[in-house]
């Protein structure tokens, strides 16, 4: 069989039109990286993830969208919605239009002779108050005016269009024959029409409440009436969330208008809806969908009018979706700030967050969402009992980049130089060789080095060869002496207080994955200390959160250090010692934490005991000093001069820096 050809028409290669459309939406490494940096500084990892996605990472243009940005977006859209207009705009319009309509009738009266005019003025004259009952009281009124009752008919007929119009979510289109424009036929062929929906809508509801629909009652209904549902539902789930959001709202307003309000309102919807019979059934669907959706918030919104402080007029559909709009971004607004306890992102509805900001907002969620699925689902956090924790995959790759910036910064200054050379001749030959340097014992490479001389001398014209020193090469050979390191490091109050949490642990970190990946026949182990020390792994340390207690018990740090030593009795003995206090606390023989500071004599006493006897195993003891504390100064010097070892005062930038230098020195067998 012939090998297959590449077709001429396609070219491959890298993707060069601008961002990678395959990239995720969100850097999960970087993600990872910005949310390590959180709990090294001693958040734990639900309170560094929360704030993570409260923050968003920047993108490639600098743009930022978390959900504190998405909030506000929400409460800047729910003040503009509050500047719409008033809430009683349909009782308002109403009164205006019959105003007009009597105005219009009064005006045709007024150029008539005779009794019947006369009487008709005085009829006018005695109308209730009342907006609906004045509307109530014309129903059987004989106009002279026609202007005045085409009028007088869009009251009715206009405040039933809106109220099916908003309970359908936009069927004004689908219902052309219930407008104030259409002829009898044409409104009783429609009012049929909804009549004929509601009967049938109602069945399918009550069907459903008792489990006995199928997939296809729900076909058969939107097959007959799809026509009057614009947002085109694609399950009953989907249709009863749509009108029982659009009762709810109707409801809500209702609630939302004064008392007087309220009744004007319900009386002219009766009327508008009684005479052809939708009132029942819309009543009967609205006690449906609150019994399928009970937690839409039916009932309330007596507080919103309040809130409605625009000067405008909003009609019955418009004024029941500004009230709508209102409680959607006041659940989305709650849903954002993800402040009630074991909210996740699963919490935000993102079709209310499209509805209420647009596309684009979503697409903003649903990236934090898959970003906050995308840090598990990789294996970068682990949940264990409902907590979440830094993987060690995670703790490994922190460890990996503290580790390369502290390599960064050696490798602009003499200081550790971790290019060790000395390999030392118990080791195995690794099949290199390099130039020999003064002071090397390793064997010599006999072939290169008589290769460099034959070389050297070829062009040289004399007879025989002769070795020099720069001809020598030595064979490098792995390392096989192995370090016992004890890194002690301040648990202490003052260390969170003073912002060295942080890079303290990002040093243990970078030392260890140093040893784990160039030195793994070191034996390591971190040793925290506050009032009480413990032994602690990688991920102990990196989890572990500030206790606020006052204490620092190195005495109890050494001890345990020194435990560690002499269980590996062939490896050379480090111990480095990172700490911005002297020692406050130390055990006594009961085991329990003695605490006093100053510092009492008994607590330097007891140090000081750990510290002979480390010295007498011929441990170095290297303290990193961090701030400016006299007494920490004076202490220090001391144990220096008593062990021999040394103190260093780097800065919070560069603490790794010299750990890492200083256990790479210590290493190389210097007793």
């Amino acid at each position: 069989m012939s090998p297959r050809r590449r077709d001429p028409r396609y070219r491959y290669g890298p993707w060069r039109g601008g961002p990678d459309p395959l990239a995720p939406p969100y850097d999960v490494r970087r993600a990872l990286d910005a949310l390590g940096d959180r709990v090294l500084s001693g958040d734990n990892v639900r309170e560094a993830l929360r704030d993570l996605l409260r923050r968003g990472l920047p993108d490639e243009n600098g743009r930022r969208t978390g959900l504190d940005d998405l909030r506000a977006r929400a409460e800047r859209r729910r003040r503009e919605t509050s500047r719409r207009g008033r809430l009683d705009g349909a009782v308002t319009r109403a009164r205006a239009q019959l105003d007009q309509a009597l105005a219009a009738e009064r005006e045709e009266l007024s150029l008539r002779d005779g009794d019947d005019a006369r009487f008709a003025e005085t009829q006018l004259d005695a109308l209730p108050r009342s907006t609906a009952a004045a509307v109530q009281e014309l129903s059987e009124y004989r106009w002279s005016s026609r202007e005045a009752e085409q009028i007088y008919r869009q009251i009715l007929d206009g405040l039933r269009t809106d109220v099916i119009d908003q309970q359908f979510n936009g069927m004004r289109n689908a219902l052309q024959g219930l407008g104030p424009d259409a002829d009898p036929q044409q409104r009783a062929a429609a009012t049929a029409a909804v009549n004929e929906m509601l009967d049938d809508l109602n069945g399918l509801l009550e069907k459903h409440s008792r489990g006995e629909d199928t997939p296809e009652d729900f076909q058969r209904f939107m097959d007959r009436h799809g026509r009057m549902f614009p947002d085109d539902p694609q399950n009953v789930e989907e249709l009863i969330d749509s009108l029982a959001r659009q009762a709810a709202a109707a409801e809500r307003l209702m609630n939302a208008l004064s008392p007087q309000q309220r009744e004007e309102l319900q009386g002219l919807m009766q009327q508008a809806l009684g005479d052809s019979g939708l009132a029942s059934k819309m009543g009967q669907l609205t006690d449906n969908l609150r019994a399928l959706r009970p937690g839409e918030g039916w009932g309330s919104g007596r507080g919103e009018g309040r809130r409605m402080r625009g000067q405008g007029e909003m009609g019955y559909g418009e004024a029941a979706g500004a009230l709508q709009d209102l409680a959607d971004l006041d659940d989305l607004i709650d849903q954002l700030d993800q402040g009630h306890p074991g909210a996740t992102l699963d919490d935000i509805d993102v079709e209310t967050v499209e509805r209420s900001l647009g596309a684009g907002a979503a697409a903003d969620v649903r990236a934090l969402q898959e970003l906050e699925r995308e840090l598990e689902r990789q294996g970068w956090l682990t949940r264990a009992d409902g907590a979440l924790t830094l993987s060690p995959k995670a703790l490994r790759r922190l460890g990996q980049t503290a580790l390369r910036q502290v390599f960064a910064h050696l490798g602009s200054g003499r200081r550790g130089e971790h290019d060790l050379r000395d390999a030392g001749a118990a080791g195995e030959a690794t099949g290199a060789s390099r130039r020999w340097e003064f002071g090397d014992e390793q064997p010599l490479d006999v072939v290169r080095s008589l290769r460099n001389a034959v070389q050297r001398s070829a062009g040289s014209g004399q007879s025989g060869i002769t070795l020099l020193a720069e001809d020598f090469e030595v064979v490098e050979t792995e390392r096989r002496a192995s370090a016992a390191v004890a890194l002690c490091v301040d648990l202490s109050y003052s260390m969170i207080s003073e912002g060295r949490w942080g890079p303290m642990k990002e040093t243990a970190l970078a030392l260890a994955h140093l040893v784990a990946t160039r030195f793994p026949q070191d034996a390591l182990q971190i040793v925290g200390f506050g009032r009480y020390a413990s032994r602690l792994s990688v991920e102990q340390l990196a989890a572990i959160e500030p206790d606020y207690v006052q204490g620092t018990n190195l005495q109890h740090a050494l001890s345990i250090a020194g435990r560690h030593l002499r269980r590996h009795p062939d490896a050379e003995p480090v111990v480095l010692v990172v700490t911005d206090g002297e020692p406050t606390a130390h055990l006594t023989p009961d085991g329990s934490a003695f605490f006093d500071y100053p510092p009492s004599p008994a607590t330097i006493s007891a140090t000081v005991t750990e510290v002979d006897a480390l010295t007498r195993y011929g441990a170095a003891i290297n303290m990193f000093m961090l701030g400016e504390n006299a007494g920490l100064r004076r202490f220090v010097d001391a144990i220096a001069r008593r062990n021999g070892g040394r103190v260093f005062t780097p800065g919070l930038d560069n603490l790794g820096e010299y750990v890492v230098s200083d256990y790479l020195t210590a290493r190389k067998g210097r007793r």
